[in-house]
């Protein structure tokens, strides 16, 4: 229906009741047939944010003369300028929190996104990177937090107004965007900064950007393919087909799984579609550095238009829609408007950058995941990814309201919309979520570990968690681990029992388990160890071994 979700083939206030075991299953043999169930609302909003997107680009690139009309838009829409306003715009835009982990597809509804609505008021909760430090490493807003992201965001839109952004503008944001990492590590992921921030420091580092910005662009590709060489991929390709607006058909969703219902591991052609978008991501920047213009450089970009079709179209949770349109622009003004110009032709200092942004922190976030943040290493939508779930033993949530944030806990947002088991069956759909990817398998075997009665408690996935208190979630389960616990438990105060917690964190680059740790938020650790990756392979979501 056009407003209200998929109701699920089973009754919600009934399934919430059923031992953790039958639960799984019932999700998860809904969600391959379902999918989260979005209304075609939803897709209409992401749609129209899109267009905010593109709409926005345009009027900043107004401000510079001949530059922002439709009427003569292939005249101008290549151009050096329009490329750096399409940078500076994507990074303020995804800093307001309006482009990625927005929206009911990231479990935020009223509002539908937080970032600015947490990032300009004092006392909500933030990560700092040196935690416990004298001014710059409390857990909560100040004023100086604040007054810096909104001089970020001023000298952001200082450069977009200008008819070509300044360079004193450019450096201040280079310097700024760090430093609001320091204060916060939300906001520097949040700004994209392995993408928009690098780009912007090339920038600043040559006034021949071009050489430079095409080595970020292909890095982003190059690493996205590199994070997917590993068994987790072909079950994201399940769950998003699942969840593809475009399959209306439940016979091309049972092509993604090897025998509906009874196993749901990822198909023959599940696995080749898996295989064929890794050899995509590494294919297009390799093309299209090669080329020179003509064949191979077109080869190239029909390439890289399948490549984002198909993501796009699926329409992933966590939907960054407007980085594949920013990479789809990218890719037609670095590698066929300026097709001649070369990496070799980029200077010694964006070359440093590139080495550090581009190759040292993605080569050290795939060998040691838990170190480097999933954006910083560029392991984009590979399945591959650390994550945590949140256990609340029954009314103990409230306390969660002790905290400063402009969102209310999710079921209290849902029935703003909905009725209780409607309500019921859209956060059951979430499980199915993290149950489905191959990762999820193991909470078969942690949660009876974790919790002394699965009854008692509210299940809530880390991202929601990270939604609520930080303002931003985008898949990375880094900002809901165990600082975020603390700063929550500082807060809250529960006792012991009343908040337990599952974090897994992703697999080692050729290692062949997961590292998890079982917490109290009063107590501290209760377990940790190790889940072995072959095992996890032959088990179903719900934890018993396929027919």
């Amino acid at each position: 229906m056009f407003l209200r979700p998929l109701a699920p083939p089973y009754d919600p206030l009934e399934w919430a009741k059923k031992p953790f075991p039958e639960k799984s299953r019932m999700v998860c043999e809904a969600w391959a047939m379902q999918g989260y169930g979005t209304p075609l609302a939803v897709y209409i909003f992401y749609a129209l944010k899109i267009a905010l997107y593109v709409g926005g680009w345009m009027f900043f690139c107004g401000f510079t003369p001949g530059m922002g009309s439709f009427a003569d838009f292939g005249s101008w829409w290549l151009t050096p300028q329009a490329f750096q306003k399409a940078i500076l715009w994507s990074m303020l835009f995804e800093g307001m929190g309006i482009g990625a982990g927005s929206g009911p597809l990231t479990g935020r509804y009223i509002p539908p996104f937080g970032g600015v609505l947490y990032f300009l008021r004092p006392g909500t909760t933030k990560l700092p990177l040196f935690e416990g430090a004298p001014i710059i490493g409390g857990s909560r807003r100040t004023w100086l937090d604040v007054l810096l992201y909104a001089a970020n965001a001023a000298l952001v839109v200082a450069a977009l107004t200008s008819p070509s952004p300044p360079r004193e503008l450019l450096v201040g944001i280079a310097i700024l965007v760090p430093v609001l990492g320091v204060l916060d590590k939300t906001l520097f992921l949040c700004a994209r900064g392995e993408h928009y921030w690098t780009t912007i420091m090339v920038f600043v580092l040559a006034s021949d950007f071009i050489p430079g910005a095409k080595g970020v662009h292909a890095a982003l590709w190059f690493w996205a393919g590199f994070s997917k060489l590993n068994h987790h991929f072909p079950a994201v390709v399940g769950v998003m087909t699942s969840n593809n607006p475009l399959a209306r058909f439940a016979w091309m969703k049972r092509l993604m799984y090897r025998s509906y219902p009874g196993d749901l591991g990822p198909s023959r052609l599940a696995v080749f579609a898996a295989h064929g978008g890794t050899f995509l991501e590494f294919a297009v920047p390799i093309v299209l550095l090669s080329g020179r213009g003509g064949t191979v450089t077109i080869a190239g970009l029909v390439l890289m238009m399948v490549l984002h079709a198909f993501i796009t179209s699926n329409v992933p949770m966590g939907v960054p829609l407007e980085w594949n349109v920013m990479m789809v622009y990218g890719g037609f003004f670095l590698f066929w408007k300026n097709a001649a110009v070369t990496l070799a032709d980029a200077s010694a200092p964006v070359l440093a950058l590139l080495g550090v942004m581009c190759l040292a922190l993605p080569l050290l976030g795939n060998l040691f995941p838990a170190k480097v943040p999933f954006l910083l290493a560029m392991r984009y939508y590979a399945g591959n990814w650390a994550y945590s779930i949140w256990f609340f033993r029954q009314d103990s949530y409230r306390k969660l309201d002790k905290l400063t944030k402009s969102s209310a806990w999710i079921y209290d947002q849902l029935e703003l919309l909905y009725d209780r088991s409607l309500c019921v069956a859209v956060g059951g759909k979430v499980m199915a979520f993290r149950l489905m990817h191959l990762h999820g398998r193991a909470l078969s075997e942690l949660v009876p570990k974790a919790l002394p009665s699965f009854g008692e408690y509210e299940w809530l996935d880390g991202e929601i968690v990270a939604g609520l208190v930080l303002g931003w979630n985008f898949g990375d389960g880094h900002l809901h681990s165990e600082q975020l616990l603390r700063s929550v438990q500082e807060q809250c105060s529960f006792e012991e029992g009343e908040l337990r917690c599952i974090m897994v964190e992703a697999q080692p680059l050729g290692q062949p388990t997961l590292h998890y740790r079982i917490l109290d938020a009063k107590t501290g650790p209760i377990e940790t160890g190790h889940v072995d990756i072959a095992a996890l392979r032959t088990r179903q979501p719900w934890g018993t071994a396929p027919a």
